[in-house]
């Protein structure tokens, strides 16, 4: 394995209620693209605020009633919103491998870490280290859905990969770009408007980023 970063152990700042998470959806027009209702959003926050599990856990929707087409653009870092690459105008086939999501609109994504010790690692790497720590992956919308609720988690040289996510080609095998969100810097074709936003992309899955972890979960519930 590639060296780690000399202090693995980033602490990043504990997530909003679910009920200020919850607020935050409709606020955003989350619901809606979803097709639920305001008071769904919310009942389902209290009720799992109410559970031990849910201290500490991320309120996200399900990628097949919000996809990362319609959330990447609420993304918003210096004023400027989110955006999908150009070259990724298939981001949405991009779905959950190797790992099921609850069977609910809505559910609760628990133990997030950003996985800045395996930065400048690949992630086929990082797969089977994920697995020996009893973490999955994240997949790309629970990716956003975090950014969401807390904008100050993606930091320059800080972004993480969500490998949970991957495009299986019509021949069975899976294609070897892997997503990730990450910080523009206003180059190419993402545009000089663009630096500084938030950025879903993508990048090989045998090839290492010093600025990439792994984001990951130790579970979730419906």
């Amino acid at each position: 394995m590639p060296d780690t970063p000399s202090d693995p152990s980033t602490v990043l700042p504990a997530l909003p209620a679910l009920s200020a998470q919850a607020e935050r959806l409709i606020e955003l027009g989350v619901h809606e693209r979803a097709g639920l209702s305001a008071d769904e959003i919310r009942t389902f926050g209290a009720q799992a605020a109410a559970s031990a599990d849910g201290d500490g856990a991320l309120l996200a929707v399900h990628p097949d009633r919000a996809p990362a087409s319609a959330l990447a653009p609420l993304l918003r870092r210096d004023g400027k919103p989110g955006f999908v690459v150009v070259d990724m105008p298939d981001v949405d086939e991009f779905t959950p491998c190797s790992l099921e999501l609850p069977d609910a609109p809505l559910y609760l994504v628990s133990g997030i870490d950003r996985g800045d010790h395996m930065s400048n690692w690949s992630p086929d790497e990082a797969l089977p280290a994920l697995a020996k720590e009893d973490r999955t992956p994240l997949v790309l919308t629970e990716g956003i859905h975090w950014v969401l609720q807390q904008p100050e988690v993606l930091e320059r040289n800080l972004c993480f990969m969500t490998i949970g996510s991957r495009l299986r080609k019509p021949n069975g095998t899976l294609d070897a770009r892997t997503p990730a969100i990450w910080i523009s810097n206003g180059t190419g074709r993402d545009g000089r408007e663009r630096r500084n936003a938030p950025k879903v992309g993508w990048c090989w899955w045998n090839n290492r980023h010093t600025w990439l972890g792994f984001a990951s979960t130790t579970g979730r519930r419906g």
